[in-house]
């Protein structure tokens, strides 16, 4: 048996054997597989939930009577979010952000229903989920664990007698080492089986692997910190102070000093505000519902002179249509103008946010998972764009019978003659124009995409603290 094998087994023999330790793995062992049988639970009911709520949205669009296409356009239809596979393990923003959008002519609604059902219904403990407790407790248990696998030997006194016997200093920081790998992986078990869960239940291989690997990197740049210090200081107080200043640091205190940078430096104005600059563009387009808007007047100008007539009765499309049709498309541009404003300015905020992972493997972990898991800022931004490209369809296809199959004469009449308005009904299986919506993750080469940068970070924190571990032993002394 090499040396650093025998000094990692020693290690393990004596952890097993300190109650606070065993009593700790238990506690965190216990919340682990709390978290995650919950949240297992949870997001299965909310998929199965949210995918027969998307059956009925369209069953229910799909079985309505024969009627004028824009009381279509107002009736609108609902689009519905699934959690992803991996979310059972880092549901990311799907947590504050809303998982279904009524879609409807002439207006983007924003994401609704964001899970604040189940932080009820768990006494504000939702986010307590498996990816908070990888990053905020399992750190803690291996300092509590760990901070004096070195010092042990020094304050024994074996530390003098391993190296005057010819034990290189190197073999011992390595066997140290092992046993916290050996911790490490231990802990990478209920991550591994929820990893496996998510394949089990659709997710490709890769990022599910990728996932595992890259909180496995993770615990190591802890692990590995853990050891330094132990190595560097003198005393078993010191190193644990050290560390929990670390920790302190690096999971509470920078993650809150990005957020206030992000916010402080990317100006993302309100929904109020936003809604007044937008609301004073959009009167500016003409009102969609009234032909005789002078908004539309070289509109009609336009298709007069197109179709050689005189007045709009005479042209062989149905003006109030064409108003509709051509004022949607104004207005969708105006809209998704404010979106994209908007997005990118979120998305820009944690970019900033981001950068902030050079001092902390926090935030560069919580990065790559919710990239991993699909359940990024950037996939909820997919899920708004998606569904307006839906909405859009559907107003518009709408909008393209009511120019095409409906008399202008009846239309304008349909208020108060019930002939002309029983005309301007169109047959129910025009309702087909409506998309089947199925949200899905990214294909898992984007989600690698995204997440290899703060991966990158992770193994470069890994690396430096390794170059830290090597030099503090080659220091080491009794």
């Amino acid at each position: 048996m090499s040396t650093a094998i025998r000094i990692a087994h020693e290690e393990w023999r004596l952890w097993l054997r300190s109650r606070m330790v065993v009593a700790a793995a238990l506690i965190v062992a216990v919340l682990i597989a709390a978290t995650g049988a919950l949240t297992m639970e949870r997001l299965t009911t909310q998929a199965k939930q949210r995918a027969a709520q998307q059956e009925a949205a369209e069953a229910a669009f799909f079985a309505q009577p024969d009627r004028h296409p824009h009381r279509m356009v107002h009736y609108g239809h609902y689009a519905f979010r699934l959690p992803p596979p991996l979310s059972v393990f880092d549901p990311g923003v799907d947590m504050v952000t809303g998982q279904s959008i009524f879609l409807e002519g002439h207006r983007q609604n924003t994401a609704m229903f964001a899970d604040a059902k189940a932080s009820a219904n768990m006494g504000g403990f939702a986010a307590l989920n498996p990816a908070a407790l990888y990053q905020l407790l399992l750190p803690l248990l291996l300092i509590i664990i760990g901070h004096g696998v070195v010092l042990r030997e020094r304050e024994s006194g074996t530390l003098g007698v391993l190296l005057a016997q010819g034990q290189s200093a190197l073999a011992l920081a390595g066997g140290k080492a092992l046993a916290l790998l050996g911790v490490v992986a231990l802990f990478m078990l209920p991550l591994a089986l929820m990893a496996a869960y998510g394949v089990a239940a659709g997710e490709a291989a890769g990022p599910a692997i990728a996932l595992v690997a890259g909180y496995g990197l993770y615990l190591m740049v802890w692990a590995a910190l853990v050891l330094a210090v132990s190595t560097l200081v003198r005393s078993r107080s010191a190193a644990l102070g050290v560390l929990t200043a670390c920790w302190l640091a690096m999971v509470l205190v920078v993650p809150r000093l990005g957020i206030n940078a992000a916010s402080a430096l990317v100006d993302a104005p309100g929904k109020i505000e936003s809604d007044l600059v937008m609301l004073s563009q959009e009167r500016k387009l003409g009102d969609g519902h009234n032909a005789s808007d002078p908004a539309f007047e070289q509109l009609k100008q336009d298709l007069l002179d197109q179709y050689g007539v005189e007045s709009v009765e005479e042209l062989p499309i149905n003006f109030r249509g064409v108003v509709a049709s051509y004022s949607e498309e104004k207005l969708t541009g105006l809209l998704n103008e404010f979106a994209e404003r908007r997005m990118q300015s979120e998305a820009r905020q944690s970019e900033v946010f981001g950068r902030f992972a050079l001092a902390s493997p926090t935030l560069a972990v919580g990065a790559a998972s919710r990239a991993l898991a699909g359940t990024d800022l950037a996939t909820h931004h997919r899920f708004l764009r998606e569904t307006e490209s839906v909405r859009f369809g559907f107003v518009q296809a709408l909008n393209e019978m009511h120019a095409t199959k409906l008399s202008y004469i009846d239309d304008a009449r349909r208020s108060v003659d019930p002939e002309a308005e029983a005309r301007t009904r169109v047959n129910a299986q025009a309702w087909a124009v409506l998309d089947r919506f199925r949200f899905a993750p990214d294909p898992p080469a984007e989600r690698f995409a995204r997440a290899f940068g703060p991966l990158t970070l992770l193994a470069g924190w890994l690396a430096a603290l390794a170059a830290l571990v090597v030099y503090a032993a080659r220091r080491l002394a009794p």
